[in-house]
């Protein structure tokens, strides 16, 4: 039973890595790969997935400035299943995006998104801007979500570099759960944590 349940998380990972899996990339998109980790019934599965995201801000801002940082994710679709089992949906996603240094956080806006049967957030948490979509997003199911719009203030001086949040499986940017069913059309949850490595600049602004 041990190894079933081992092999059904994995299951849950390989459902749920495609999610992200942004395609049809624009010109000057940025690749993010994340490490990430499912786990059920005890159990845990490792998987990678990849993000292309295509960010943009402006080259310079003077001192003390405001500055628009936007991150526009593409269209995708929720796989129908995995591993011969029917995914039933992916809920309760999470997306952290660190307030840069050398800017002041003024506020964050969403637009756009389709198929997310939620409708999203994003709020100030600590220092993180934080983006969330409840769903379910349901499986074989066309999403899209929304593009990110952080509204800054330039500090004095430095350059003002954005990036996603997490470091590791104890500090995640990125959580979500996929939910399959499993044997007999038991359902199983497998909530998934991942950071990105390595965690490439989005976009830099020179102050001054």
């Amino acid at each position: 039973m041990k190894l079933a349940t081992s092999r059904l998380t994995a299951i849950a990972a390989l459902a749920v890595a495609p999610i992200l899996a942004i395609s049809g990339a624009a010109v000057a998109a940025t690749t993010i790969t994340f490490q990430c980790r499912a786990s059920a019934a005890g159990q845990t599965a490792d998987f990678s997935l990849n993000q292309d995201v295509t960010p943009s801000a402006p080259a310079t801002v003077a001192a003390g400035g405001s500055l628009a940082v936007v991150v526009d994710p593409a269209p995708n679709t929720v796989p129908a299943e995995a591993g011969g089992y029917t995914v039933r949906n992916v809920q309760s996603l999470v997306l952290k995006m660190p307030v840069p240094a050398n800017s002041t956080y003024v506020s964050a806006t969403l637009a756009g998104g389709s198929g997310l049967n939620s409708t999203p957030t994003i709020a100030l948490e600590g220092s993180d801007v934080v983006l969330k979509v409840p769903g379910p997003v349901n499986g074989g199911a066309n999403f899209e979500l929304p593009t990110v719009t952080l509204n800054l203030t330039a500090g004095g001086s430095g350059a003002i570099d954005s990036k996603l949040g997490g470091t590791s499986y104890d500090d995640p940017g990125l959580t979500f759960t996929a939910n399959v069913d499993g044997p007999l059309g038991i359902p199983i949850s497998a909530p998934a944590k991942c950071y990105p490595n390595p965690n490439p600049t989005l976009t830099s602004t020179t102050i001054g």
